[in-house]
């Protein structure tokens, strides 16, 4: 349960993660004290907060996930990218511009970087952001190429008189994708008072954000006059959701199967949920609320609101932690694909079970049994 829990971040109190270790060893190191080539995006680490260290991310490939998918890239692959990837560390204050500049672009730009030494191989994996392999101090950063930022992009980053909350939900409304608004709440280019924000942080931050702004409009529709059940899978990653009919209600329950990366001999489970309002940060990480943002876009496009309870199933072909991108879009790809729909819970539920491969998963929910003991106005 430990394990589960940490997910590499250390809690063991372990000079390293004795399950993410193997993974160190798989880049070929080519130590350069120089780079030019594209930069597709920014990180800002969390350590030191709010003097933190950030830096472009430098290489000649892409950093959106989506893209990845649509090439038919394998998680070996994509380990290959990010291990291949540079992320330039300094002070963040010190290169303000230049890493705004790079954020607004929706298209890598091109830069020409100098370390202050040649950069090192360290490839950690945490679950919540995806991997890089490579590091430098950037002693030199300047902006070559030209970016290219959209109207929307660029109307709300200029208003000052927005916050943070409503830029990323406005960004959002007006055609930018959840990976575009990390890149910008990220590199304190939204709100009020602008401050870099921990990439791991804006990835949460901007899930929250958006998934909170549907909740309210699903809170006005109708509820849905079936139960559904939905499934789809991306690198091991099962997800199966049960759309019930009712006002919004969440719950989430992940299952690491035996002698999968953050499990031992026996499956490792934990379950979160929420009602209208969440309470506190989920003990699931920003898996949660990347699997709730997939589920509010699907109620908001239906016009429907529901109770919600999503099964992540992770097998042993996830051998590597790619970031919290794989569940957002392992449930977008679920509740893309066509449901079956049921007259009754328990039938949904033994549809759902029969999909996630065991049932062991239903005396962790807290949902079901309210469900099945609660009548709501919908009941009548």
């Amino acid at each position: 349960m430990q394990c589960i829990r940490c997910k590499g971040k250390g809690l063991c109190g372990l000079p390293r993660c004795p399950i993410t270790s193997r993974f160190l060893a798989q880049a070929e190191v080519k130590p350069s004290a120089s780079y030019q080539g594209s930069s597709p995006s920014v990180f800002v680490g969390s350590f030191g907060y709010p003097d933190v260290q950030g830096g472009p991310l430098l290489i000649d490939d892409s950093d959106h996930p989506p893209d990845w998918l649509a090439r038919n890239l394998g998680i070996g692959d994509i380990v290959g990218i990010r291990a291949r990837t540079i992320r330039g560390r300094s002070p963040a204050r010190q290169f303000t511009g230049d890493l705004q500049e790079i954020a607004l672009s929706s298209k890598p730009i091109d830069v020409d970087v100098m370390f202050a030494r040649p950069v090192t191989f360290a490839m950690t994996f945490d679950g919540t952001v995806a991997p890089v392999g490579l590091s430098g101090e950037v002693r030199h950063l300047d902006v070559v190429g030209s970016a290219h930022v959209e109207a929307i992009v660029d109307r709300i980053t200029s208003d000052t008189d927005i916050g943070a909350t409503e830029a990323c939900v406005e960004l959002f409304r007006g055609g930018s994708d959840v990976y575009g608004i990390i890149k910008l709440m990220t590199s304190g280019l939204l709100g009020r008072h602008r401050h870099f924000v921990p990439t791991r942080w804006a990835i949460t931050v901007v899930d929250d954000a958006l998934s909170v702004a549907l909740k309210k409009e699903i809170a006005r529709f109708s509820p849905l006059e079936e139960y559904r059940v939905f499934a789809g899978e991306i690198f091991g990653n099962r997800i199966v959701c049960i759309l019930a009919p009712g006002d919004w209600r969440y719950e989430m329950i992940e299952i690491w199967g035996k002698q999968t990366l953050w499990a031992g001999d026996s499956e490792a489970i934990v379950q979160d949920r929420e009602g209208a309002k969440k309470q506190g940060y989920s003990p699931i990480s920003g898996a949660y609320y990347s699997a709730r943002l997939a589920m509010c876009e699907y109620l908001k496009s239906i016009r429907r609101s529901a109770r919600v309870i999503v099964l992540r199933h992770i097998s042993g072909e996830y051998w590597a932690p790619l970031g919290t991108w794989v569940i957002r879009e392992a449930a977008r790809k679920a509740m893309a694909s066509p449901p079956a729909s049921y007259e009754s819970l328990d039938a949904a539920v033994a549809a759902a079970s029969a999909r996630i491969g065991f049932d062991s998963w239903q005396q962790h929910s807290t949902l079901i049994p309210e469900m099945r003991t609660q009548r709501t106005l919908f009941s009548f």
